[in-house]
């Protein structure tokens, strides 16, 4: 299974793409980790809809074909570690690959929404872009190392 992480944002810090590459390079074969960046709008005349709109369809673009699609959102379901794992099992088990949306500065556009099979809460916090990159790719592998009796999750 193929997860990809559709986020909006290209120009990351150094330490957002050592994270995300630390954890990907973990994941055994067969439960690949990618990411889809694209360009956030443009916001300097204080169009946000407008920029939300090009943010939506730059993501739609980039969702890879066929993937069920996991919106993250502040209202999302709020998964455990374990639930994420029992999650990634279900995933796993039915074969389809996955896309993860991450949303720029006012969130994930109104037609990527509408075509999300779910939808995942990190947190209550408001959490910068760059570190929910981190975080998504640290849960996915942790919910990997529950699922195969791996002590990472007890130590890590």
């Amino acid at each position: 299974m193929k997860i990809t992480l559709v986020a909006a944002g290209k120009r990351m810090p150094d330490w957002v793409e050592t994270g995300f590459s630390e954890y990907r390079k973990r994941l055994p074969r067969g439960l690949e980790l990618h990411l889809a960046a694209f360009a956030t709008g443009d916001r300097r005349h204080g169009d946000q809809a407008r920029a939300l709109a090009e943010e939506d369809r730059r993501m739609l673009r980039a969702i890879p074909d066929r993937s069920e699609i996991i919106a993250l959102d502040e209202n999302g379901h709020d998964w455990s570690t374990n639930a994420l794992a029992r999650q990634l099992d279900t995933w796993q088990m039915d074969g389809r690959d996955r896309a993860i949306l991450i949303g720029g500065p006012d969130g994930i556009g109104p037609e990527s929404r509408a075509r999300a099979a779910q939808s995942w809460s990190l947190s209550s916090l408001t959490l910068p872009h760059a570190l929910v990159r981190v975080i998504v790719a640290e849960q996915i592998y942790r919910a990997h190392t529950i699922l195969a009796g791996h002590p990472y999750h007890r130590g890590g």
